[in-house]
């Protein structure tokens, strides 16, 4: 049995239609029982159960020979870090006392890195304590979610501009949640073979100006970057309900960004996704 957390996510989602999609046995984890009915119609087994409630996840992990986790951030919370940590150290004790064999991870992109990245720092304690809690663990570390632009299409459709934190010219390492979910899919059938990290990016890297450029082609309109400084990062996030602290972090992970400082740790064994930038753009738009 393979278990599926976020089933209702991005990722997630992916990842349990794969395991599916390979008649794999899979239990998806939601947090409420209105959300059970479409994934047993699709042939998984459901358990209702939160990240907060440690005593329901070991349940719903035992017996399990592989879990997909990742530890959803609610970027309301006034102690952004210390409520992600705490619920990482939830989930963590749950893996550990279910004595589940494999977790594959998901991480980011510069949790190699110390401090300086913002929301990423969670995503590095994460890692040391899901690490520490099973015996096999594949930590994914994908590049910026293509999926992330989706909230500026709006804007680019009705006024031709795409706000962007990242200098226009500058490219990141960039890739869709589809392919991080087929990768984290093939990575639980596969079964865990102790401690691995796998960087994960789009066929290439990607700047603002060409998600302009692909958008555009696909809104059938002209579309140019809309640049903001990094200083608009906190009143652009509190105004969308993000608590101040976690603005905070995002300013810092955008500044990281500038600096070139979020890169791949081991380039040499990148595994790229197949899914490009207007495929993806295509599917949100």
């Amino acid at each position: 049995m393979l278990v599926v957390l976020g089933a209702t996510g991005h990722t997630g989602s992916v990842v349990a239609q794969t395991l599916l999609a390979h008649k794999q046995p899979v239990r998806v984890v939601v947090r409420s029982a209105d959300q059970v009915g479409s994934w047993v119609a699709k042939g998984a087994e459901v358990a209702v159960a939160s990240l907060d409630d440690q005593a329901a996840l070991t349940k719903t992990l035992h017996g399990a020979s592989g879990v997909y986790l990742l530890v959803p951030p609610n970027y309301g919370a006034t102690s952004w870090l210390a409520e992600q940590r705490r619920r990482v150290d939830q989930t963590a004790e749950a893996v550990k006392a279910s004595g589940i064999a494999h977790v594959v991870l998901l991480s980011s992109i510069g949790a190699n890195l110390p401090d300086g990245t913002g929301p990423i720092r969670a995503a590095r304690y994460g890692e040391q304590r899901l690490t520490a809690a099973a015996p096999n663990v594949t930590i994914l570390r994908p590049g910026y979610f293509m999926d992330n632009w989706a909230s500026g299409i709006g804007t680019a459709k009705n006024q031709g501009l795409l706000p962007s934190f990242i200098s226009p010219q500058m490219s990141i390492p960039m890739i869709s949640t589809r392919d991080i979910g087929r990768v984290a899919a093939e990575r639980l059938m596969a079964g865990g073979r102790g401690h691995a990290i796998v960087e994960l990016a789009g066929p290439e890297e990607y700047s603002p100006e060409q998600v302009a450029t692909a958008l555009g082609g696909i809104l059938g309109r002209a579309v140019t970057v809309q640049s903001a400084p990094l200083s608009a990062v906190v009143p652009t996030f509190t105004s969308f309900g993000v608590s101040t602290e976690a603005a905070g972090l995002f300013e810092e992970m955008y500044t990281a960004f500038s600096k070139g400082a979020l890169r791949y740790e081991r380039p040499e064994s990148l595994v790229r996704g197949t899914t490009s930038l207007a495929e993806a753009l295509r599917g949100m738009a």
